[in-house]
């Protein structure tokens, strides 16, 4: 898995697998997202609309929004709702605007329940009509419109007076008379221009009369996120986190799989490759407790990124695998062929390979087996035996490991003279074969003690 890159099949595999740890992991996020709802009660949003009559420019609406959510508007509405257990501060953080289509502006307001949101918008919506209005002039008191009102009426009278005073003036007679006419005329047109541009420096009565379009619809649900949507979306962020959690160890997975990385960690060279059927879970710890317990439960005392077994040939196909391995050994043995067979303590395939082998040996090949831990290996001392051999099975165990069996053998005068892999597959059904071809009798496995166990 170091080196593999993640496929559909490794998904399929993790679901197949560990399908018990994902259920309950993603039951206990969909608990967590249940958690976070009670601890932030739930909220409601209703919106309230102001239309500004007239053109307004782009800037000129943006301009509306930022009013509509300023302290000054908010304040008011504050003020006016008199909720005492609601601070103007947060009332800020519950009020927000936008432009719409059409010269609207769109005033939402956020309450921990539907009646308090509708009164929050309506509110936010008449203050800022009435504080856009004070700024627009539109007020009853404004100086500002009396002025420019008395100051139309003097050019009215002005440009009356202009006209009486081109009348008197003899027309067509002398030179002077027509220098008059022409300098009123003059006089008059540059007080029409300059009324043109007072009106159109000051603010243009269309933009004025702000209209709030209804009351805010009371909502009828909650505001997002809801209490389902923090429930879905917990319970997919830890399922999430479990199957990266599980690519994450598999991808950081040190254990040993191919011969070569094998044979370097023991320092020994391969004998062949066994097959065991697949008839129990590989890798199953033997230890006991509660622990041990949760983890068969879980389904996670089973390695999930072993491939699956290959259906193998019948059961005589593999008793000459087993036969060829010990031919090999007795190739390299003198006599006394006694042999101690090393399995690692909880490799159940190995263990189980190593009793086929035991019973495959003939009378001049004496194979005892002894499990040992590979926490703190230890074994047996050298009595009969003119060496070790070690069974196990690919991906289960790290370089380190693999060499503290080979310094414990070392340790108890034991040289390797040879490792045996053992790989699980699917059995098919037995046939009759006969008896076997040299009708030997196996020999039987001498019992040996050392840490971890014994078969």
């Amino acid at each position: 898995m170091s080196d593999d890159t993640i496929r559909l099949v490794t998904l399929g595999r993790i679901f197949r697998r560990r399908w018990r740890l994902l259920a309950v992991l993603t039951v206990v996020g969909a608990l967590v997202g249940y958690g976070t709802s009670v601890l932030f009660p739930p909220s409601y949003t209703t919106s309230a609309s102001v239309l500004l009559p007239g053109q307004w420019e782009e800037r000129e609406l943006l301009t509306q929004v930022d009013i509509a959510t300023s302290s000054s508007v908010v304040d008011r509405a504050a003020a006016k709702l008199g909720w005492r257990d609601v601070s103007a501060d947060e009332l800020r953080d519950r009020v927000s605007a936008q432009a719409a289509d059409g010269n609207i502006i769109t005033i939402s307001g956020t309450a921990d329940t539907p009646a308090r949101a509708q009164q929050l918008a309506d509110q936010v919506a008449r203050q800022f009509v009435g504080f856009a209005a004070r700024i627009a002039g539109a007020g009853t008191d404004s100086d500002a419109a009396t002025g420019t009102e008395a100051l139309r009426q003097k050019v009215v009278e002005t440009n009356r007076r202009i006209t009486d005073l081109a009348n008197a003036a003899e027309p067509g007679r002398t030179v002077e008379g027509v220098q008059a006419r022409t300098a009123l005329e003059n006089l008059r047109t540059s007080l029409e221009q300059a009324m043109t541009k007072l009106d159109e420096a000051n603010p243009a009565p269309d933009k004025a009369g702000m209209v709030v379009m209804g009351a805010a619809a009371r909502p009828t649900g909650e505001a997002p996120p809801t209490r389902m949507q923090l429930i879905a979306a917990g319970a997919l962020l830890f399922f999430l986190l479990a199957v990266i959690g599980c690519l994450v160890a598999a991808r950081m997975n040190r254990r040993l799989r191919t011969e070569p990385e094998i044979a370097a960690a023991l320092g020994s060279v391969p004998l062949g490759t066994v097959d065991v059927p697949d008839e129990r879970p590989a890798h199953r710890p033997a230890s006991r407790g509660p622990r041990a317990r949760i983890r068969r439960l879980l389904g996670v005392d089973t390695r999930w990124d072993l491939p699956t077994p290959q259906r193998s040939g019948d059961e005589a196909g593999r008793r000459i695998r087993y036969r060829r391995v010990c031919a090999r050994l007795r190739d390299q043995l003198t006599s006394p062929r006694r042999l101690l067979v090393v399995v690692p303590d909880g490799d159940e395939i190995a263990r189980r390979a190593a009793v086929q082998l035991v019973a495959e040996a003939r009378s001049d090949l004496l194979l005892r087996v002894v499990e040992v831990s590979v926490v703190r290996p230890m074994v047996p001392d050298r009595d009969t035996e003119s060496g070790a051999v070690v069974v196990l099975s690919a991906g289960g165990w790290t370089a380190e490991e693999l060499a503290g069996l080979a310094e414990a053998c070392a340790d108890g005068r034991h040289e390797v003279v040879g490792f045996v892999v053992a790989g699980p597959v699917r059995a098919r059904p037995a046939r009759s074969v006969g008896d076997p071809p040299d009708n030997a009798t196996p020999a039987l496995a001498v019992r040996g003690h050392a840490t971890g166990g014994s078969v």
